[in-house]
């Protein structure tokens, strides 16, 4: 994976500061990376957590910075403030009435930090509660992954490490997340495309954030066109790895073609004439997508409230291509039988009963290979 270059950091210090106003009133960012002093450590959790996200994010990146010190000097580390990506996101997801642990949970119990650097927001969601897998490829990461490793170890940690290159048609993500987290990279992937339709069968939602351009440098407008700019070689700070920056437009329709929804969006920056490469004229967009491809059965309610004896439970289904699928049901583990047949749909099973146990499968055409599967309850009184 593809991550940021280090470059100067004026580089990205109006992008830094957007991502920065009134997260760190206690530890300004001059604080951050010095030497470390004595700070109680103050666990965190998702569940039933009375701080916000923000207030979270304040202490554990001074927690880390105090860490990493202790271990390596400073210039070994990612430089980049790469927690101060989370407040933004809780801040556009409270707009639309969402939250962001919650979309984080689900059935397959695990994130993913694609693009991880130091692993700062992979440790971060750990605290949280998550499961999480840390994607990047060692090569290109700004310290060989060293530094998430020697992280890991510290911290006694149990994220998972995995060095993959999504640009190598061999290394693609074949795991299942419940959300995947795609910050700062997408202009670093030469087939974004693929990459995005690929993510979109795999996890349900994606929080994702990528520079874009309203117009060239030299002033030709590009907000209104679904485009992407192919960067020269060193054109964007220096840096051989930078590919793709979409317009506002191109980046949304990308959104669209690859499988997804969006749940919510926002742009930081120069959001008036920015451009590709531009230093001073630097502009991201934040989104959270919801994926319209993701293979899997979901049942709703369930379990299922019964009402003289006998319930419903709504199953939704999709096997993520054209083809059709099975789905099959078996009551407490005897013999399936034929539920629904299609590539997507809805269904209701209007003949749930309280203390049976039904697992609904989804199995492809020709009834060989198991795509998913759930079991769905009826309440007991």
């Amino acid at each position: 994976m593809k991550l940021l270059s280090p470059g100067q950091p004026e580089q990205t210090r109006k992008i830094a500061e957007a991502l920065g106003k009134s997260l760190f009133e206690e530890h300004s960012p001059s604080r951050i990376g010095q030497e470390p002093r004595k700070q109680q450590a103050r666990p965190i959790s998702a569940q039933g957590r009375k701080s916000s996200l923000r207030d979270l994010v304040r202490i554990k990146e001074q927690e880390l910075w105090e860490t990493k010190l202790l271990h390596r000097t400073k210039s070994f580390w990612y430089p980049y403030a790469t927690l101060r990506n989370i407040p933004v996101l809780e801040q556009l997801l409270a707009k639309v009435g969402l939250d962001l642990p919650e979309l984080c949970r689900g059935k397959y119990g695990t994130v993913a930090d694609v693009g991880a650097a130091d692993g700062d927001l992979a440790f971060f969601l750990e605290e949280l509660g998550f499961s999480v897998d840390v994607i990047d490829y060692e090569y290109t990461n700004f310290n060989r992954l060293n530094g998430a490793r020697i992280l890991k170890k510290v911290l006694n940690s149990s994220i998972n490490i995995r060095s993959i290159d999504l640009d190598s048609p061999g290394q693609l993500i074949a795991d299942r997340y419940d959300a995947v987290f795609l910050l700062g990279v997408l202009y670093h992937l030469k087939n974004p495309f693929f990459i995005l339709e690929r993510l979109a069968r795999i996890t349900r939602y994606c929080f994702l954030s990528t520079r874009i351009a309203r117009q060239t440098a030299d002033g030709s407008p590009l907000s209104k066109y679904p485009v992407a700019y192919l960067l020269e070689t060193e054109e964007c700070n220096n840096d051989t790895t930078n590919f793709w920056i979409f317009s506002d437009t191109g980046l949304k329709r990308l959104i669209h073609r690859t499988g997804w929804n969006i749940l919510a969006y926002t742009t930081l920056g120069d959001t008036n004439n920015s451009t590709p490469a531009d230093p001073n004229h630097d502009e991201r967009a934040f989104c959270v997508l919801e994926s319209k491809a993701t293979i899997g059965l979901s049942a709703v309610p369930n379990p299922v409230p019964i009402s003289e004896k006998i319930g419903e439970t709504v199953i939704t289904w999709n096997t993520a291509d054209a083809r059709p699928g099975q789905v099959y049901v078996s009551t407490d583990g005897r013999r399936e039988s034929l539920f629904a047949v299609g590539c997507e749909g809805v269904a209701t099973a209007n003949w749930i009963r309280p203390g049976f146990t039904y697992e609904f499968r989804l199995y492809d055409s020709k009834h060989t290979r198991l795509l998913d599967k759930i079991v769905v309850r009826g309440a007991t009184q």
